[in-house]
């Protein structure tokens, strides 16, 4: 990943009052941490940082971030956006070093058209869309860029079988799907899903039905069961005062 220009300003104003009167005067409240020195708070300017993003594949960017004379090698680590108005909010910047890897979550990418779309009327799936690399902050990748135009229907491409860049290491468990291409799905199909669902729908209340239905019939069996008992009291009375005769 080559690494781009960026000028920021040291800043003293970190409550939300000051954080008001950074963006006002048309900069951005920015922090850098790691490495040797304590985490800084700065400021950019707003229109530098939206050209830099807006000009770059992704949102992993390696900047030479020059503060106040002093230049040093980071990473744009996460960059908060206005839910609406998509502008700017924040940056932070992971301060990181030549000679040491580093890891990020890399933005995957598909190219060309697989086969099982073109011939066979698939739908190409895109599972995982972020890959975790690690590699030293030149060899970084932007993004990985995944070629389909083999994949058939019902198969699929795990992590493992991606091919990393040069000197970019791909974590993570290596049968993890990333994409694939799955079936058409045709009106019998649907029908047969829509049946099921109606069936599972309708299946507590058959079984609730046999439930009332077992209730309403257990109670003339105790009814019984009482009037045989009745009639069996009745015989023993019957039986006794003849004796007594």
């Amino acid at each position: 990943m080559k690494s781009v220009a960026l000028t920021a300003y040291p800043r003293s104003a970190v409550r939300r009052k000051g954080v008001r009167s950074v963006r006002a005067n048309g900069r951005v409240p920015a922090v850098v941490y790691g490495g040797q020195a304590k985490p800084e708070t700065l400021e950019i300017t707003l229109k530098e940082i939206e050209d830099l993003i807006h000009h770059s594949v992704s949102e992993n960017v390696l900047v030479d971030l020059a503060v106040g004379g002093k230049k040093r090698l980071a990473l744009v680590q996460e960059v908060q956006h206005h839910p609406l108005t998509q502008k700017v909010l924040h940056v932070d910047l992971h301060e990181v070093k030549e000679d040491e890897k580093v890891t990020i979550m890399a933005p995957v990418e598909s190219t060309g058209e697989a086969v099982g779309v073109k011939t066979g009327g698939g739908t190409l799936e895109h599972v995982l869309f972020k890959l975790k690399v690690r590699a030293l902050p030149k060899d970084l990748p932007e993004v990985i860029t995944v070629d389909v135009s083999a994949l058939e229907i019902g198969k699929s491409i795990h992590i493992g079988d991606i091919q990393a860049p040069s000197g970019v290491e791909i974590l993570g468990d290596k049968k993890i799907t990333v994409l694939s291409v799955a079936a058409p799905v045709t009106e019998a199909a649907e029908a047969a899903a829509t049946e099921a669902a109606a069936g599972a729908a309708a299946q507590p209340e058959m079984i609730k039905e046999k439930k009332e239905e077992g209730a309403a019939g257990a109670a003339p069996a105790k009814d019984a069961k009482g009037g045989d008992k009745a009639a069996a009291d009745k015989g023993g009375d019957k039986k006794a005062a003849e004796k007594k005769k």
